[in-house]
Formats: C-alpha cells, structure tokens, sequence
C-alpha cells in the first residue's frame, strides 16, 4: 500500500467515525421529552442532582485539566438530564457507601452504584448497564494463589466501607476477617501499612495500585461480578420506570459503548439487555 492510499484508507476511517458519532448523536437527540409526572419524580426542585461517585474510577473521576466530573456515569447523567428538560447538577461522593447515606438525607434523584439487595431496601434499580470486576490483590510472596484460598482463619481483607465488594464478602465470606476504610481508593496503602494479607475492590483499580506499588501481586480471575445500574430512591415509581427503559435504550443504543471508549475505560463492558 502506498503512502498516499495509507492516508486516504484512514482519512476514510476518521470520515465514517464521524459519521457513527453524529449518527449517534442525532439519535439521543431525537427522543421525545419525558412525562411531566416522571420530570417531576426525578427532578423535583427542578435539576437533576445525580450522585457521582469519585470511589470507582469506572464510573467517574475528577477531570485534571477542569475540575469538573467525567465518566460514564455523567454522560449518562447530562443525558437523562437533557431529556427532563432541566439542569444537571453533581452531587460529588467519595464512596459508594456514602451515596447510599445520601439517600435517607433526600440529597440525590438518581445515582450510580452497584445492585445489591441490601441497598434495594432504599432504592429501586434499573437493569446493569456495565458490569466490572471485583479481584484480590495480595503481597508478592503471599501462599495465597487463588481466589477460593481468600476466605480462610487467619486472613483479613480490607476493602472499601459500603462498596458493593463489602457488602458481597460480609454475606459471603465465613472464616477470613474483613476490615473496612472509608474508602476504596485507600484499601491498597491500608494493606500495605498494615501488613493486612488481602485487598479486595475494582479490578481495574487494583491493577493500577499494582503498577504504582511495588511488591504486590493481582490474583487471577474474579472473586465476584459487579452490575452497575442507575438506581431511583423508592417511591418514584414512575421515575423508576422511566429511568429503566432509558439505560435500555442507551446500552442498544451504544451510547455507554461508546462512553467506555471515549473515557478509556478498560476492564468493564456494557451488559447484556435486561430480560424482558
């Protein structure tokens, strides 16, 4: 292939990205406004105010050049917001456990966390729309070389208060001891500090932790799969259903396909369409 074929095959790749994107686009754009029963549910005081989540960096982190949240879950947030007809407002969190307090204090309408059905006491789910992975991260020269090694006498676990790897290993785990922080960010420099045998969390966050501490070692596979939804505090029934139908819609869309990849997210991937 010649140097100038090269140049047209890809100017002709970057044509029908554009192309897809707009296509994309378009699509969102042409969706017809929401009920005003279902505005009036997820957006009483007249804006959105979505729980972001800064504990999971799959879901949204903290832009460095503007300050501001950037992620899946806030493109799924401004969009929803956009169908309302009313302004998107972050309500900023640096755990999953601290969005679900939020919940009894009324300071959000709609969040990002994972489905579990001690949460559900609160909240009402829409199906996944990405599942992560939960994983181990254990010292280097640990004896511990699977996941089913985890929950024996004498091991204890750190792993971030609330999350839904807390919430799963307390109903899961028999022997092993688990220890909780504030939050997941600092489970991998509590395990070290404290010479605790396990880590537990995000995969894709411990692998990170891996790359930036010496010494550690991630275990292979997954201890447990992890469905993100965007969840509706109950009694909002319309809302609830509005909200369900609209991740539906965004995942056969691509709308979240493409969210991943803009946001370079590795490590999830968009579920599978709820049953009907």
């Amino acid at each position: 292939m010649t140097m100038r074929s090269t140049m047209t095959f890809f100017r002709t790749l970057r044509h029908l990205a554009l192309l897809a994107a707009a296509a994309l686009l378009a699509a969102c754009s042409a969706a017809p406004p929401a009920p005003t029963p279902v505005v009036a549910q997820l957006a009483p005081g007249g804006t959105l105010r979505a729980a972001i989540n800064y504990g999971n960096p799959i879901l949204a982190t903290r832009d460095a050049a503007t300050g501001e949240p950037r992620g899946v879950s806030v493109d799924l947030a401004r969009e929803l917001a956009r169908r309302l007809g009313v302004p998107f407002e972050p309500v900023i969190y640096t755990a999953a456990g601290k969005v679900v307090e939020g919940i009894k204090a009324g300071a959000w309408d709609v969040g990002f966390f994972a489905i579990d059905p001690v949460r559900a006491a609160d909240t009402d789910f829409s199906a996944a729309y990405v599942v992560i992975e939960g994983a181990y991260l254990v010292p280097q020269d640990s004896p511990i070389r699977r996941n089913e090694e985890v929950d024996r006498a004498g091991v204890r676990v750190v792993v971030g208060r609330g999350s839904a790897y807390d919430l799963y290993l307390t109903r899961n785990l028999k022997q092993a001891k688990l220890l909780r922080v504030p939050t997941s960010p600092e489970v991998t420099n509590t395990m070290v500090a404290e010479r605790i045998e396990v880590a537990a969390g995000v995969k894709q966050q411990l692998q990170a932790d891996q790359k930036r501490v010496p010494g550690l070692r991630l275990l292979d596979g997954r201890f447990m799969a992890i469905n993100q939804a965007m969840a509706v505090p109950k009694g909002r029934a319309a809302g609830a259903a509005y909200v369900a139908a609209f991740v539906e819609e965004m995942k056969a869309s691509g709308f979240v396909a493409d969210a991943l990849r803009r946001h370079g997210v590795e490590g999830a991937v968009v579920a599978e369409a709820a049953r009907q």
